[in-house]
This record gives C-alpha cells, sequence and structure tokens, in this order.
C-alpha cells in the first residue's frame, strides 16, 4: 500500500545508474525555465524504502534537484512505492551531493 510523506529532497538518495550522478543538466535548466521555484503542482516523487529507513528516488530526481536547489529545506510530497529492508540505498549519493 502506497505511503504519502513530505520529505526533505536533499536527503533523498539517487539511484543506481545514470541517475547516480544527479539531475540531466539539460532537463534541470528546462524545469528551471518553466516552473522556476515554485513547487505548486508538482507531482509527488516516487520513493523506495531501504535498509534503515532511508529513501531513495525510484522517480523525480530532476524534480527533487530543483526544489532542493531553488527551496532549500522545504519539504516536497513524496509517495513510498516500496519497502525494501535489505536494499542498503546510502551506497550511492544524496541530491545534496549532487547539486551544481
Amino acid at each position: 500500500m502506497p505511503e504519502f510523506i513530505t520529505v526533505d529532497p536533499a536527503t533523498l538518495y539517487l539511484p543506481p545508474g545514470i541517475r547516480s550522478q544527479g539531475a540531466d543538466p539539460g532537463k534541470l535548466a528546462r524545469e528551471v525555465a518553466q516552473f522556476g521555484a515554485s513547487l505548486d503542482g508538482m507531482p509527488p516523487l516516487q520513493l523506495v524504502r531501504g535498509k534503515d529507513g532511508h529513501l531513495r528516488i525510484n522517480d523525480g530526481v530532476t524534480r527533487a534537484t530543483r526544489a532542493a536547489r531553488l527551496r532549500p529545506g522545504e519539504p516536497v510530497p513524496a509517495e513510498v512505492i516500496a519497502t525494501l529492508p535489505n536494499l542498503d540505498v546510502t551506497r550511492m549519493p544524496q541530491v545534496r551531493d549532487t547539486l551544481p
């Protein structure tokens, strides 16, 4: 069952693969140009809860990066779509580690 929470996007861990380096710079620039610092109407981030309750982004790296960069410390809506208690998400960087 999905769980809806609010979370500081800077504290979220990035998914493995290409997004482990952070948001795509071109897409981030387009989102900043289109939405600026506004979080109104932003779809919730999709997260996975791993070992020790740490949260990893499943969908929404660019949105999380934009929010963390332009509205630091402000919580954003998120949906926890799965809990995987054996998944160590802390091996990946956090959003704050990749902010431009």
